[in-house]
């Protein structure tokens, strides 16, 4: 099969449609006669466990956490100036929606800076606030696993910064 499984038990990965999970372990399954090997990896936050093909992970989008480098870029991103497109909301929405899927840090941290409001800022509707709040959980668990804090702290620090840029 695969002479080099790029992860191993124990790592932690980013799905991008999941975010942040385990690898439990790359187990050997035959289904329809054809011999497997699957990455086993956990979401801990969605109480799911997906097997992944190993000859797939790559195009499924899976990878590793991001380096200490690209999530401080992505909390480069947060101190930036929101962007808002004077498009509809339902095409903005989309784009969002897209940027999160990708598992891209720094595309999701556009997400919430261009989404969060201030308290003297107006309401966001229900779906703005949905979105944010998925972007927001997104960031802040990989922040979490990259500098190995709990979630909640890594949400704090993310705020913190949202609200001094």
């Amino acid at each position: 099969m695969t002479n080099q499984v790029p992860f191993t038990a124990g790592d932690f990965v980013v799905y991008p449609a999941h975010g942040v999970g385990k690898v439990l372990e790359v187990e050997k399954q035959t289904i329809a006669g054809h011999e497997l090997e699957l990455f086993v990896v956990s979401f801990e936050r969605e109480r799911m466990t997906l097997r992944i093909p190993v000859t797939k992970a790559k195009t499924s989008g899976l990878r590793k956490l991001s380096t200490k480098k690209a999530m401080d870029s992505a909390l480069t991103t947060l101190k930036g100036r929101a962007r808002v497109k004077r498009a509809m909301w339902s095409r903005r929405a989309q784009e969002y929606e897209a940027k999160i899927i990708s598992g891209d840090p720094v595309a999701i941290a556009e997400v919430v800076r261009d989404l969060h409001r201030s308290a003297t800022q107006p309401e966001q509707s229900f779906s703005e606030r949905q979105i944010y709040e998925q972007a927001l959980e997104r960031l802040s668990h990989e922040l979490a696993a990259v500098e190995q804090i709990e979630p909640e702290a890594a949400t704090e620090k993310l705020e913190k910064l949202l609200t001094a840029a």
